[in-house]
């Protein structure tokens, strides 16, 4: 809600630069799409390699209580 008011507010400002933006976001997020990916993909490496890290702990733990 906020971009779209931030757009109104510059489509009232300057009109040709609101309709420049406009057109122009679908292909920044296209650009930008992979980068996305790339930080999903590398987050989920890191939570594994933390899952892995912290598996004896969690083991030693899970046999303490039983």
């Amino acid at each position: 809600m906020v971009k779209f008011l931030l757009w109104l507010i510059l489509l009232v400002l300057c009109w040709p630069l609101a309709i420049v933006a406009l057109l122009a976001y679908p292909l920044i997020w296209l650009l930008l799409l992979p980068f996305r990916l790339i930080g999903i993909a590398v987050g989920a490496v890191l939570d594994l390699v933390w899952s892995l890290v912290t598996l004896p702990a969690r083991l030693i733990r899970a046999i303490g209580r039983a």
